[in-house]
């Protein structure tokens, strides 16, 4: 239920199915949206729909029961937030060549999704220090490398990528050293880590799965166990706690590099004006890639 100091429900959701109305679609999911209040952004493209959006709770369901009766969104999956005010300031629809750009058109989740592991498995596998059959457990994050910094699993790997679209090639380049461990893809909400991992079947890995949900579904069904710092996301909140709740991270007006609390206390940091990561360079350099959105 939501409580009484919440004004907004904040849901996240993708599903990877043959869409090829996108163009005749889009208008119409401009105008619910735009009649409920609603804001974030929806992405329709020919593999699917992706969406970010705020709204009060009737609104919310509204659209959901809205979106919910169209059999090809009818079982959508979707993860919830709260948050005490609008962490966006518009409302777009966006029409794409793909809900999560990898640029790997043959990918196609639709046909058959990777194996997953549900939260709390995993955490029981991260326990124990190994899966159901014997194998140690590796842990990939398929973010980017800013937002990878805000907060991952303990142990995990990071390649340091800076768009999505490096990752087929960087796990090529670290193939043999995934060899006999059991992999693990990880990202915010789910749509890149089914990907990445569909991708990483294709190319020969024998022993590999992706968290059902992301770490925001984590969080959800398990807490913070065995994960160190928060989530980014891609809102006003900047970031979020293992309990689902806005921290005090935030990300510069000026260069979008995130800003943790303690960089804030830095004479440098100006909200609105600058932050350590671009007052002493161009902001060009400092800020992250933030096409990627879950």
């Amino acid at each position: 239920m939501q409580s009484p100091a919440t004004s907004y429900i904040n849901i996240a959701a993708y599903k990877f199915i043959t869409f090829s109305d996108t163009v005749e679609k889009r208008p119409q999911f401009l105008e619910f949206c735009q009649k409920h209040n609603l804001r974030g952004t929806v992405i329709l493209s020919p593999e699917g729909i992706n969406l970010f959006l705020a709204g009060k709770r009737a609104d919310i369901d509204a659209f959901l029961g809205w979106l919910r009766a169209d059999p090809r969104f009818a079982d959508i999956e979707v993860k919830e937030s709260e948050s005490e005010h609008q962490p966006f300031n518009r409302m777009l629809v966006k029409l794409k060549a793909e809900i999560i750009t990898m640029k790997y058109p043959l990918i196609k989740p639709e046909e058959g999704r990777a194996p997953f592991v549900e939260p709390l498995t995993l955490k029981r596998w991260l326990d124990q220090g190994h899966d159901d059959n014997g194998k140690p457990v590796v842990m990939v994050d398929t973010r980017n490398a800013f937002e990878v910094d805000v907060g991952t699993f303990d142990n995990t790997i990071d390649y340091r990528i800076s768009k999505f679209t490096e990752f087929p090639q960087v796990i090529a380049d670290h193939k043999a050293e995934l060899d006999g461990k059991t992999v693990v893809t990880f990202c915010t909400g789910g749509i890149r880590c089914e990907k990445a991992a569909i991708h990483m079947q294709n190319v020969g890995f024998d022993s590999v799965y992706q968290l059902d949900g992301g770490i925001l579904k984590y969080f959800e069904d398990v807490g913070g166990a065995h994960y160190t710092g928060d989530c980014f996301v891609f809102d006003y909140r900047t970031a979020l706690n293992p309990q689902l709740q806005e921290t005090a991270t935030v990300q510069c007006f000026a260069c979008r590099a995130v800003v943790t609390p303690r960089e804030q206390l830095s004479p440098a940091y100006v909200a609105g004006k600058s932050c350590p990561h671009c007052a002493t360079e161009p902001a060009s350099s400092a800020a992250p890639a933030t096409q990627s959105h879950a």
